[in-house]
């Protein structure tokens, strides 16, 4: 194969993993649910954290195949996981008091 198209196949390798990634971490509270009263997600729940979890792996995907630079690369993907980590927290606990936040 070519450099290019061995490259291409990572990329798509790649970007499989973060589709079946996304359904995986979701059967961990869909899990934890069968399992304990503590977990009470609906189905709007579950839409929502698939939505934020896919778009933030696209969004990686994005980053990986289009920047160049290393150091750009790591703080893009910073950012990222900073974003998704702050926009989880507030719609798990209302951690900015938002609207949208929970409890």
């Amino acid at each position: 194969m070519l450099k290019s198209q061995t490259t291409m196949v990572k990329q798509n390798h790649r970007l499989m993993a973060i589709i079946i990634a996304v359904p995986m971490l979701l059967l961990i509270p869909f899990i934890a649910m069968i399992f304990s009263d503590e977990v009470t997600w609906t189905s709007f729940d579950f839409l929502v954290a698939g939505i934020l979890l896919l778009g933030a792996g696209l969004t990686l995907e994005f980053i990986l195949r289009k920047v160049k630079t290393s150091k750009h690369r790591i703080a893009l993907c910073i950012a990222l996981f900073l974003v998704l980590f702050l926009v989880w927290a507030e719609l798990a606990v209302g951690l900015f008091g938002t609207p949208f936040g929970g409890q």
